[in-house]
Parts: structure tokens; C-alpha cells; sequence
């Protein structure tokens, strides 16, 4: 005992000495950075933004004061050219503590029809700039309609306002950007911990009449009627807002500045991702919560259901297997399940290969979301990495591909299929060859747009490279493993000619089981689907994994019992193709997504653009089909190990 105390004080000591020589940081950022005081701060802009168009454009697209020397791209990874960003530096001179106020950045006078026309269209569908700052986002200051200011953490701010009265656009021309700034204890310079950004509609103006020629460096200096020594303006001199038409002069002014905050810079996110006003933590619980009640109450009711008529048939199939012919003879004709002991497990007389490969491929996305979903629950996949979500879904969906020849091809060779090669190839390239000839006509149509989510075709290139070199050959190498693997063993013997099946009563139709099976799963992850869905098309800040982590395995736990449910039923009215209807009634659950869907898109005040028309359901197409096989391979796999299970337990003759 005393030398089992001495060991443990001897790691303790060995512990402590050990923690303190390591040195945290902040995983799911950068490396902070301190600025010297009159240090340049740079500023960079993001691609302009629309929820109303779902697409992206270059900032310097429009009449936009540009940088000295051209616009130049920051460095990006893959994830961020998929996902439509492309960051630029801005000729907004910002200096660490230094404060300026409307400062002239450039005049523009719009002589082109088409730049008047371009930025009213920008202006009246809604596009906000998304300025970034030590890689924090801005955030958008306003007035609400009592006259107090408030914050807005998501989304930018819009590059101006339409009047639907008089069908005039007016573009903010001027901004007032609020930083905030913090001073660690034993560093000599400043963290940038806040990004604010206050829009207005200025029509500028010079003292004694004076206009600007865009060239000389007399235009800094001359002062602006409308703005005041030591404030952004001068409110005796606004008369209008600036109007966006033909001929007109556009004077782009800034203010910058800054206050102190007790802000550590490990925490500047925090308000961006935690923001009760933005997705209240309450809700969320409330989903949670929600979900665990239906998957509670479904438990009950498959332990209550099964497990009491799985005993009870089973203990009356042993007892009347046990009996001589003549008793059997003399007892009541025998029905349910077990007549189908020679047919359950014969392969699906439709689509054998097909089917193999859709829970193949099923498998391997859903094991890569939960592990993107699980990486970014402990905050690697954090937003201020911005592309990272895209990177590891792209990464791990690649390094799962073993997992779906390996699954494809121990089913495929239970069903006696010969057409290895064709079977592993199709689960290699049926699934991701349809996402990339999707994603390909899209970004073909979004370069005609001039978007930037239209992605370079370097880019391209290496996406196919990684299909094509990495997670093709990955299949080919679990499908290597299947098929040398033994036979999937079955407690039954398939006869060769298959049984008649009885009509089904209307409770035990299979297209109804199908069409109900998906409901309960749907309404246990419905609350939070509503919110991914909101981060997802209305530029909103989604950071709340661990709750989606909780109910991607509460919606996989659902479908698991749904279906062993309703399989049960339909094995109990003799009908032993439970291949396919195990697949799609997990999988109604991706249709039923995709019906609200529809209703959804009534809350997204769509453009009348086509293509904002084509990107949703485009995408949600796909996004859907993935939730399908996934909800379906997991219908089936939990099926085969059911069935499997109950057939062992009885004996046939």
C-alpha cells in the first residue's frame, strides 16, 4: 500500500513538471497576432454575397474604390475555392490605434450604364460585403426601429438599400469601422478581439464647390461639408443619401476607432457562434431534448412489441418443431415468420448490384459525417478556418472509401454475384460521379455568371485527382478484403424456388410502411435540420456540432428501430423481400427532407433567377440522395443482424 502511495505521488510530481513546460493555443484559430502600435492592421474583402441569388461575386466587380498596385488574392486552400470564397486585399489604410475620421478613400463618377445598372441590381438584391480583419468577420451595426444600435454577427453588411417607393438604389459610400482591441498581460503589443462596421448613405460634398479629379492628392486634403473634425459626420450637412445613377459621383469615405476590451483574444469567436439573439441555446436543448423523448418513447414500443411476440413465437415454433408429424398434424395450422425460414434470405430479385453498391456507399458517407461531425464538435472545424468543413468532409469521405468496398463486396458475394469488378467500380464512382457532374454543369453556369463560386479548373483537377488516384483505389482495396473474406453465414437454407407471397392486408402494404417509416426519424432531427439549413442558405454562423453530433446519432438510432419494426410486420405477414423495403423505409426519411425542402425555400425569398432555382434544389438534391443511402444502409445493415438473429434462435426442419 505504502509503495502503491509513492508510485502515484512520483507520477503526480512527473505530471505537473511535465504540464507546465507545454504551451496551449488556440485550436480552432490562427496564431494571434500583436500589433505594434501604428502598425498597419491589413483589411481584406470577401466575395459579395446574396441569400436571395445564392451567388457570390467578385467585390471589385463593381464600382469599388480598388487598392494601388491591383487587387491581389490572399492565399487559399481547396476547401475555400468549393465553398465560393475568394479574399482580396482593400486599399483601407488601417494603423493600430489610430483613429481617422471620413477619410476619402477615391471618387467614382459613374460614366458606364452597365456599372449603374450592375450596382442597382447588386444593390436591390440584397448583396452584403463580408470584410475580414485579423480573420475576424465584420459584423454589422445598425438602428433598430426605436432608435437603439444593434449588432449583427452573420452576414455582412449590404452594400446599400433599394427604395421601393421611388425605385431608386442607394449605396453606402461610407462606413464607420469600430475595432476592438485587447492587451495581454506580458505582450507588447495588441490583439485585435472586435470588427465592427457601420454603413451610411453620404451624398459627400467638398467645401466652396470643389470637385475632385481622382488624380491629384488635393481631394484628401480639401475638406468634406459633410463631415466635422473629430466626428464621421456632420449632420447639418447631410441632405440626401447617395443616389446610384447615370453621371453620378460617388465619394468613398471611412472612419476607424478603437476601443479597449477585456476580451482574451481566445474568445473574439464567441460572440460570432454563441449569440443568444442569433440561435438561442435553449433551442437547441429544446431539439435535443425533443429527439431523446421520440427515441425513448420508439424504444419502449420495439422492446414492448418484439421482444414480448418475439419470445412468444419463438418459444411456440420450438415447442411445435419438438412435436412427432401426427402431433403437428393435430395442432392448429402453423403461421408468421418462420415459413419464410427458406426464402428470407434470398438475395433481392431487382437490382442485386445496385442495391449493394447504394449500402456500400451508404456506409462510407455516413461513417465520414460522423467523423467531420465529431472533429468539428471539439473545435478543429471552427469558421475562423474558414474551407476547413468542405477540406475534412472531402479528406475523410476519400479515406472512407475501403469502408464501402468492403461493405459492397461481402453483400454482393452473398448473393452469388460474379461481376466483382463492376460492382466495386460502380460503388467508387456511382455516388461521388454524380455529385461531380452536378457540381461541374453548376460551376460551368456560374462562370458564364461571373460568380465566385465558380471554381478555377486547377481546382478541378485536383479534385478529380483525389477521386480518381486516392478514393477509387481505396474502394478496390476493401473490396479486396470483402470478397477474400468468408461468406456471410445465414442460419437458414434458401430453397431454389421462392415462396408465394399473400396479398397484404392495408396495414401491412409495403408502400405505406415506407411512406410512414421516414416520419419519426424526420421529427426527431427536424428542429435542428431547420437551423443547418438556415446556417446553410441564409449566410448564417453554424458552430453548435455538438448538438448536431447528438442528433445525427439519435436520427441513425431511429431509423435503426423504425425499420427492424415495420420489418418485423411485414416478415409476420410472410413476406420475405425485405431487401429493398428495409432500405427505403429508412430511407423516406431523405425523401420526406426533401418535401420540406419545398416548403422551406418559401422562407429563403428567392430571386426570380432561374439558377437560384437550380442551386437550391440542385444541391438539396444531393444532399438528400446522401441522407438516403445513409439512413438506407443503416436500415439494412440493422435488418440483416436482426433477422439474422431471430432466424438462429429457431430450430426448422
Amino acid at each position: 500500500m505504502t509503495s502503491l502511495r509513492s508510485f502515484m505521488a512520483r507520477a503526480s510530481v512527473l505530471t505537473m513538471v511535465v504540464l507546465r513546460t507545454c504551451h496551449g493555443f488556440y485550436m480552432p484559430g490562427v496564431r494571434p497576432h500583436e500589433f505594434a502600435p501604428g502598425e498597419e492592421v491589413p483589411m481584406k474583402v470577401n466575395a459579395l454575397t446574396s441569400i436571395h441569388t445564392q451567388i457570390p461575386r467578385d467585390y471589385y466587380r463593381l464600382p469599388f474604390c480598388r487598392p494601388s498596385g491591383g487587387p491581389k488574392m490572399a492565399s487559399e486552400n481547396l476547401g475555400e475555392f468549393l465553398t465560393g470564397n475568394k479574399i482580396q486585399n482593400s486599399p483601407y489604410s488601417i494603423n493600430m490605434l489610430r483613429e481617422v475620421y471620413c477619410q476619402v478613400l477615391c471618387q467614382v463618377t459613374l460614366t458606364d450604364v452597365k456599372e449603374v445598372k450592375a450596382l442597382t441590381a447588386h444593390i436591390k438584391y440584397g448583396y452584403h460585403n463580408n470584410w475580414i480583419i485579423d480573420n475576424l468577420p465584420s459584423a454589422q451595426v445598425g438602428t433598430g426601429a426605436s432608435g437603439e444600435k444593434l449588432t449583427h454577427y452573420a452576414g455582412g453588411f449590404p452594400i446599400g438599400y433599394y427604395d421601393e417607393e421611388t425605385k431608386e438604389a442607394f449605396v453606402y459610400n461610407h462606413v464607420n469601422i469600430m475595432l476592438e482591441y485587447h492587451n495581454p498581460e506580458g505582450k507588447e503589443g495588441h490583439r485585435v478581439v472586435g470588427f465592427k462596421v457601420e454603413p451610411m448613405s453620404i451624398a459627400h460634398r467638398y467645401s466652396g464647390g470643389y470637385t475632385w479629379d481622382g488624380e491629384s492628392s488635393e481631394g484628401f486634403t480639401k475638406p468634406l461639408m459633410t463631415c466635422r473634425e473629430g466626428q464621421h459626420t456632420n449632420v447639418n450637412f447631410i441632405s440626401e443619401s447617395q443616389r446610384v445613377g447615370p453621371g453620378a459621383t460617388i465619394i468613398y469615405t471611412y472612419d476607424v476607432t478603437w476601443k479597449y476590451s477585456d476580451t482574451a483574444w481566445a474568445s473574439r469567436w464567441d460572440v460570432y457562434l454563441s449569440e443568444d439573439h442569433m440561435v438561442p441555446a435553449q433551442v437547441h436543448w429544446y431539439s435535443i431534448t425533443n429527439s431523446i423523448m421520440v427515441v425513448l418513447f420508439l424504444s419502449v414500443l420495439v422492446v414492448s412489441i418484439l421482444v414480448r411476440n418475439l419470445r412468444k413465437d419463438i418459444a411456440g415454433y420450438n415447442a411445435l418443431a419438438a412435436l412427432t408429424d401426427e402431433e403437428k398434424e393435430e395442432e392448429a395450422e402453423e403461421s408468421g415468420w418462420k415459413l419464410i425460414h427458406a426464402d428470407v434470405f434470398r438475395p433481392p430479385s431487382t437490382f442485386p448490384m445496385m442495391f449493394c453498391v447504394m449500402v456500400g456507399s451508404g456506409s462510407q458517407i455516413g461513417l465520414c459525417a460522423f467523423f467531420t461531425i465529431g472533429l468539428a464538435a471539439v473545435g478543429f472545424l471552427s469558421p475562423a478556418r474558414r474551407g476547413s468543413l468542405m477540406t475534412a468532409i472531402l479528406v475523410f469521405y476519400m479515406l472512407c472509401g475501403s469502408l464501402a468496398g468492403y461493405v459492397s463486396s461481402r453483400l454482393y458475394k452473398s448473393f452469388q454475384g460474379r461481376q466483382w469488378q463492376l460492382c466495386t467500380l460502380l460503388t467508387g464512382t456511382a455516388f461521388p460521379g454524380l455529385c461531380f457532374i452536378t457540381f461541374l454543369f453548376f460551376n460551368t453556369i456560374l462562370a458564364f455568371f461571373h460568380s465566385t463560386a465558380s471554381v478555377p479548373f486547377l481546382d478541378l483537377v485536383i479534385v478529380a485527382a483525389m477521386w480518381c488516384c486516392i478514393s477509387v483505389p481505396l474502394v478496390f482495396l476493401g473490396a479486396y478484403f470483402g470478397f477474400k473474406a468468408d461468406y456471410i453465414t445465414y442460419p437458414t437454407v434458401t430453397s431454389s424456388i421462392a415462396r408465394g407471397i399473400p396479398e397484404p392486408t392495408t396495414f401491412t402494404m409495403p408502400i405505406l410502411s415506407i411512406c410512414l417509416g421516414g416520419l419519426i426519424p424526420f421529427a426527431a432531427a427536424y428542429v435542428e435540420l431547420f437551423f443547418i439549413m438556415t446556417s446553410l442558405w441564409m449566410d448564417q454562423f453554424y458552430y453548435v456540432f455538438g448538438f448536431t453530433l447528438a442528433v445525427y446519432i439519435i436520427l441513425l438510432i431511429t431509423c435503426a428501430e423504425v425499420t427492424v419494426l415495420f420489418c418485423y410486420y411485414q416478415l409476420c405477414a410472410e413476406n420475405h423481400r425485405w431487401w429493398w423495403f428495409s432500405f427505403f423505409t429508412a430511407g423516406s426519411t431523405a425523401m420526406i427532407t426533401f418535401i420540406y425542402s419545398f416548403i422551406w425555400f418559401g422562407s429563403l425569398e428567392a430571386s426570380k433567377m432561374l439558377i437560384t432555382y437550380m442551386l437550391y434544389f440542385g444541391y438539396m438534391f444531393l444532399i438528400c440522395t446522401a441522407l438516403l443511402l445513409v439512413t438506407g444502409s443503416v436500415g439494412v445493415l440493422t435488418c440483416l443482424w436482426f433477422i439474422r438473429k431471430i432466424f438462429s434462435t429457431i430450430k426448422v426442419d
